[in-house]
């Protein structure tokens, strides 16, 4: 620290304005957003916390202001354990260029590089030094450690610690030794953590009663859409309309229109995208971890000046990226979960500008995230949680609420929900018909490419059961919802026409859709069903009118079920969990699972496991108990 930056200590730290101080000395910003100074506060006064900002929310200052703070009360450097080469070095490689003593040891420095790092950390010139976690937990460095005695211990990407994250590494479970080898507070920080994911950090990194600072997850500035498309030719072309729309066809270098990145899930459908895009006149690069560190770094290169403002990557280029102007985000491929979706589309529109961000669904996605995590190791919890990750990921895709809100309760835990965060831009806001009649056409047309399955015809009286169905619907409905519903399935898009409600359902689940979806077309054919709309054609009971919908102000209210027994006692016991635990209620567990629970009666942890929302970590604490609970209203019924 130079003189004029020690002078900042008698100046401003009297009047608790060091912070404010550092920030706009080394960093230009004259406020802090909302969140950060909590964050530096809980720090600066020693205490553990835990940091969950959204992409873009301004993360790192939450531990590099008060890094420098404690230097500057010439306390000792922050250690900051951080997963990736490439993020370590854009950090570094910033603060230096702001003034500030920081360095990193990792494999991409020669040896001489890193002795030069270590010797100034040793002799305390550093203000920040940056690890990654294998190198963290060595004995020879937790000695360093012991020696040096860091003011503050940061930990990012902390939701890799947690095996319900979507990130997880074994060897971020590890640094919780940090705990004993140093006294200093313990900040860590992530941009995507659930409720379940922030207890497992609680608890993986011994946090004592840490303070948590949770950010809005809304990002009113970028526009979700989800186009359902199943075949490769349709989602070139439309990607390729999205592109033009957006101003990215051609070469230009330098133009303001910004840059596009799109992710796929294999190394393959990269290259494959890549080519198709450059062979139509797109300036386009790629990258995968299949490709040689030069090619990899040539790709980057070019993106970063605007050589090519089109990349096409697999999620290799992630974690740490950080581009102000992604003006277009599209998913060319769903992903494995609402973690890794909205961490990578918070990657657009992070100058607060407007931003699109496309998701493209379909069943063969949902086919390839499977056979990825069939190779991603971990016993049979780790691939319930991922199973359960990718269920989720496809009720966000057929959702038909506004996604900004969904994604919203979805991170924000229960106090989230039905907080008036309807953004209003979204494809559901804009048009929640269009998005649901895309819906069934897209079942329409998965069901005609099934059509090759084998089929097996229905009796006279199946046909009736099909027919009465029918004759129970609120509204028209597709072939394929209709047969899904027949069938049993338990799919959000079935509540339209009132689908999951009909007398009806799951009972002739021992045919296949296929041949459900025949024998609604042989009841059309004969004029027991008919079509009903144009462009999205529904079935509807031949002759029965529609009903209208009844008005927002003639609709009758809704009171609130008296709770049950056995909902009471789940309910008390997990408040009690809470207050013992000093946790929120929503983070033993969220009140759909008191619905699961009630609704289904579990008798065992095999069938309380498939209960949403409870994982091997919260049946290990919680299950004997609830089935405890369960039993006892049983015997009392």
């Amino acid at each position: 620290m130079d003189d004029e930056s020690q002078a900042l200590v008698s100046e401003e730290a009297t009047r608790g304005e060091l912070p404010r101080a550092v920030l706009l000395k080394f960093f230009g910003y004259p406020e802090f957003r909302p969140g950060q100074m909590d964050a530096i506060e809980a720090a600066l006064s020693g205490q553990d916390a835990v940091v969950v900002l959204p992409t873009g929310g301004g993360k790192s200052l939450c531990f590099q202001v008060p890094a420098l703070c404690f230097r500057l009360l010439g306390r000792g450097p922050a250690l900051v354990v951080s997963p990736l080469i490439a993020l370590m070095q854009d950090q570094v490689e910033a603060l230096v260029a702001r003034g500030v003593q920081a360095g990193a040891l990792h494999s991409q420095q020669t040896d001489a590089q890193n002795r030069a790092v270590r010797q100034a950390w040793l002799s305390g010139q550093l203000d920040l030094l940056y690890v990654s976690p294998e190198r963290a937990v060595l004995k020879g460095f937790r000695r360093e450690l012991e020696q040096v005695q860091p003011a503050l211990i940061v930990v990012d990407e902390a939701h890799c610690i947690s095996q319900w994250g979507h990130d997880f590494r074994p060897e971020y479970m590890l640094l919780d030794v940090l705990r004993s080898a140093v006294s200093a507070p313990v900040m860590a920080l992530t941009a995507t953590a659930t409720p379940v994911v922030i207890g497992d950090i609680q608890r993986n990194m011994r946090l004592q009663d840490p303070v948590v600072v949770e950010g809005s997850f809304a990002r009113p500035n970028l526009h979700f859409r989800v186009f359902p498309l199943s075949r490769q030719v349709a989602r070139v072309q439309t990607l390729m309309e999205s592109l033009t729309d957006a101003g990215f066809r051609g070469r230009t270098v330098g133009s303001t229109q910004g840059r596009a990145l799109v992710y796929c899930a294999t190394r393959k459908k990269v290259e494959q995208v890549a080519a198709e895009l450059k062979q139509q006149g797109f300036a386009v690069g790629y990258y995968h971890a299949g490709r040689t560190d030069k090619a990899r770094l040539a790709a980057h290169r070019a993106f970063d000046a605007g050589r090519t403002r089109v990349l096409v990557a697999t999620n290799a280029f992630g974690m740490g990226i950080d581009y102000p102007d992604i003006r277009l985000l599209v998913h060319f491929q769903t992903p494995g979960s609402l973690e890794a979706y909205y961490q990578e589309a918070g990657r657009a529109g992070r100058d607060g500008a407007p931003a699109e961000c496309h998701l493209y669904f379909g069943v063969g996605d949902l086919v390839t995230q499977r056979m990825l995590s069939q190779h991603g190791g971990g016993g049979a919890g780790v691939a319930a949680r991922r199973a359960k990750a990718l269920e989720q990921m496809e009720a966000f895709a057929r959702a038909d609420q506004c996604r900004q809100q969904y994604l919203c309760e979805y991170f924000g835990g229960e106090e989230s929900v039905g907080l008036p965060v309807r953004c209003g831009r979204c494809d559901v806001c804009e048009d929640s018909v269009g998005v649901g009649e895309r819906l069934v056409e897209f079942e329409e047309a998965s069901s005609t490419a099934r059509g090759a399955e084998e089929t097996t015809p229905l009796s006279v009286a199946e046909k009736a059961v099909v027919i009465e169905a029918a004759g129970g619907l609120t509204r028209p409905v597709g072939k394929a919802s209709l047969a899904k519903a027949l069938r049993g399935s338990r799919a959000k898009t079935l509540r339209r026409g009132g689908l999951l409600k009909l007398p009806e359902h799951g009972a002739l689940k021992h045919h296949s859709e296929a041949s459900l979806v025949k024998a609604v077309e042989e009841l059309l054919d004969a004029g027991r069903l008919e079509h009903r709309g144009k462009k999205y054609p529904t079935v509807w009971l031949k002759g029965r009118p529609i009903r209208q919908k009844q008005s927002a102000s003639a609709a009758p209210s809704r009171r609130r079920p008296t709770l049950g027994g056995l909902e009471r006692a789940l309910d008390n016991y997990r408040r009690k969990q809470a207050r013992k635990l000093n946790w929120k209620p929503y983070m033993v567990f969220h009140k759909k699972v008191i619905r699961g629970i009630c609704t289904n009666h579990p008798n065992s942890l095999e069938e309380l496991v498939q209960i949403e929302g409870l994982g091997p970590a919260k049946l290990e604490r919680f299950g004997d108990d609830l089935l405890g609970l369960i039993r006892r209203h049983q015997d009392e019924a």
